[in-house]
């Protein structure tokens, strides 16, 4: 359940907190939601990008039962930065870059575990999809032991996009595919690197597998067929750590 500090509701409040250069995660708006009030916040929302969600009135009902007049922004527990500030940052910085992407995982818990495994192995940040992931949530940040407090994560609008700007940036960008034929261990991640893991349950998508200049796997001797997403971020991310000087 929400904290009150974790969102706002109404129709104004949240155009003028938008507006106010809010860090809102996405806005739950009711199904049916129409009029005059409601088309200027659907410009607002349009005009700054903001991810919506179209939803039965009860589900806002259950977060709050004051007025909300079928809008409620849920706040990000976290500011955002991008792609296109943090990777000239980093080479200013001096910094040989190191991030991780998350194409399409959903469950908080694995989040916070991945950024929790990122922030003690010194990564640069964590990339995740505007729409289609999980986001900033209060669970993650307690999940990644206040991980999130201090690892910038870079909320981008196409994970393909994302990729493409790394790659033109001098970055190799590495996936972990159950497809892959080499093993994590044969690549080389000395460089500036971006280590793409999928989805929970399809892995990453074949647009941005297809972007990818490296597939790697994780060899696996068991019955089951694959590792949890977070266990295996946490494999890979080790790798780099330890192919790369102290």
């Amino acid at each position: 359940m929400l904290e009150r500090d974790e969102y706002i509701f109404g129709i104004r409040p949240v155009i003028e907190a938008i507006e106010a250069g809010k860090e809102i995660d996405k806005v739950l708006l009711r199904k049916d939601l129409q009029g005059e009030l409601a088309k200027e916040l659907f410009e607002v929302i349009h005009r700054y990008g903001i991810v919506t969600q179209r939803v039965p009135a009860d589900k806002i009902d259950r977060i709050t039962r004051k007025n909300h007049q079928g809008v409620l922004a849920i706040l990000s527990a976290v500011s955002y930065d991008s792609l296109e500030n943090l990777v000239p940052r980093l080479y200013e910085e001096g910094k040989m870059p190191f991030l991780v992407i998350l194409d399409g995982v959903t469950d908080v818990r694995n989040f916070g575990a991945i950024a929790r495994t990122c922030e003690c192995a010194g990564a640069d940040a964590i990339v995740i999809p505007r729409k289609g992931g999980v986001s900033v949530c209060g669970d993650a940040v307690k999940t990644s032991a206040g991980a999130l407090n201090y690892l910038p994560v870079c909320r981008e609008k196409s994970i393909v996009n994302a990729v493409k700007f790394l790659k033109d940036n001098g970055y190799k960008v590495v996936a972990a595919s159950e497809k892959a034929t080499q093993n994590y261990t044969e690549a080389d991640y000395t460089g500036p690197v971006a280590i793409v893991m999928g989805a929970e349950d399809v892995g990453i998508d074949p647009g941005v597998l297809r972007h990818c200049d490296t597939w790697v796997s994780i060899p696996q001797r068991g019955r089951i067929s694959s590792l949890n997403v977070s266990v295996a971020a946490g494999v890979l991310i080790y790798e780099v750590v330890r192919q790369r000087p102290a």
